[in-house]
């Protein structure tokens, strides 16, 4: 009873080789569907990219060996520098496309798991179903003056004319 066992899972069962909690298969080399997901997605994009970059490389083929014997060392040095600067593969944080940020998914008071039940509050936090009302989360935002913006904007004043008399 004094001896500790470590947890094993039954053999259909492997956790994702990525450590992120969920169960991969031997399909899909032991990652979970998403681990795999990213996996490939990743592979796709270096594929896309040596492809880029092998077809720069074959447009911007360098000349004859002829036209090289002629062209002095003066005038190589800044081609060479040209050309390097061209096949220069661009850095993958500039490729990952810039996510929108997303709504926070836990109450800003009780930091109680929300999800998609949680309601945005005109101050900008997102509160869980009981701290959702003003009063309660100590809201900041000015509700009497943008009521009153909302009827000054939804009731223009209105001017007639003077009426000349006869």
């Amino acid at each position: 009873m004094a001896e500790e066992h470590p947890c094993q899972t039954p053999e259909g069962h492997r956790l994702c080789v990525n450590n992120c909690g969920f169960f991969g298969s031997s399909a899909t080399m032991n990652l979970c569907s998403n681990c795999y997901g990213d996996l490939c997605l990743k592979n796709q994009q270096q594929a896309s990219m040596k492809s880029t970059v092998e077809s720069s490389l074959s447009a911007a083929s360098p000349p004859p060996s002829s036209e090289i014997q002629s062209i002095s060392t003066s005038t190589i040095a800044p081609l060479v520098k040209i050309y390097a600067a061209e096949i220069q593969i661009p850095s993958t944080e500039k490729q990952i496309k810039q996510q929108p940020p997303q709504r926070p998914n836990r109450c800003t008071v009780c930091r109680k798991r929300v999800g998609l039940t949680g309601f945005m509050c005109r101050c900008g936090t997102t509160f869980c179903g009981t701290h959702r009302y003003p009063e309660v989360h100590g809201c900041t935002f000015d509700f009497k003056s943008a009521g009153r913006e909302e009827i000054a904007k939804a009731n223009p004043l209105v001017i007639a004319a003077k009426l000349q008399k006869i």
